[in-house]
């Protein structure tokens, strides 16, 4: 049994992600990672960072990305292809830059995909997610933000990056230019896997988080962004008040120890909330506030009247 680990990034040190931490975090795990690696700015140092893990298992692919020929975040979905069609192995582990495994669940999920290796029924593997936000001492459990994902894929010919590179699908007759395509398009048949992906996209400082997303809302909305918006303007991301989080009370994977010591914003969170007119964060908003308690009370946290782009399957 082989498994490649796979993932796309572009100007990650610029954008304060850990993706050296990411790629370690699986690299025992994996026979090769392979990584679509963009035209990173000229004040960005992601190659230099990936270059420093000086593993013979990292195979880097340069590329030049196009947002706007792939618009509405659908260009990560493309680097997510281009990257999975240089992996070789049986499974197909992705993980984006801000997502990363803790050691403990490695022989877990060796041993779930050697378990299923001979089971052509399931497609792909499926992960329970721990969203971070703001610090690393609180994470969200909101109906607004997906409990679990699809995370490994068998290696076939057929299943493809989807929409803006969250998840994937089967799509029998691809273009390969329209990643939002749904007819025509199946979803994967999964299997649980006991382990967590631990999700630190939205756990930076508050100027490296307004400038990612920035950044983000860039690549998804292109010329039609609105730089005259408050939200945009401002210097500093407002993560608003954390009071309301889950504490974390696990451990963290070791590979973050050294980005976790370098933590050192405290003192601007919760500070004057609100400072600018900005949109409520979707877990802020009253519906998904209401959800989240039902969800919380009386279902265990299990999430209802949510999309599942996946089929999953009693193994």
């Amino acid at each position: 049994m082989k498994i490649s680990g796979f993932t796309m990034v572009r100007n990650a040190t610029k954008l304060y992600y850990p993706v050296k931490e990411s790629i370690l975090s699986i690299l025992p795990l994996v026979d090769e990672f392979v990584i679509a690696l963009g035209n990173c700015d000229e004040d960005d140092h992601t190659l230099a960072e990936i270059q420093s893990i000086q593993s013979e298992k990292i195979k880097i692919i340069h590329t030049t990305w196009n947002t706007l020929q792939y618009a509405n975040g659908s260009e990560y979905a493309h680097q997510t292809n281009i990257a999975k069609a240089y992996c070789s192995g049986d499974w197909l582990f992705y993980l984006q830059s801000d997502e990363v495994i803790h050691e403990k669940y490695l022989p877990v999920i060796h041993e779930r995909c050697r378990e299923l290796l001979h089971n052509t029924s399931v497609e792909g593997l499926l992960f329970e997610y721990v969203h971070f936000w703001g610090d690393y001492k609180h994470y969200l459990q909101s109906h607004a933000w997906y409990a679990n994902e699809i995370r490994i894929v068998r290696n076939l010919p057929d299943i493809h990056s989807w929409r803006d590179a969250q998840s994937f699908r089967r799509i029998p007759k691809f273009d390969g230019k329209d990643f939002f395509q749904k007819e025509g398009s199946f979803k994967l048949k999964v299997a649980k896997v006991d382990a967590k992906v631990f999700h630190y996209g939205w756990v930076r400082p508050p100027h490296y988080m307004q400038t990612k997303y920035k950044s983000f809302i860039r690549d998804y909305k292109g010329d039609r962004m609105n730089d005259s918006l408050a939200e945009y303007k401002a210097t500093e991301f407002d993560y608003g008040s954390l009071d309301k989080l889950t504490p974390f009370k696990g451990s963290h994977p070791l590979v973050m120890r050294e980005m976790i010591d370098r933590f050192n914003w405290q003192e601007k969170l919760d500070r004057n909330p609100g400072r600018y007119m900005r949109e409520k964060h979707k877990h802020e908003r009253f519906k998904n506030r209401i959800l989240s308690f039902f969800e919380k009370k009386f279902l265990n946290g299990k999430q209802i009247f949510t999309f599942k782009n996946y089929e999953l399957l009693d193994v």
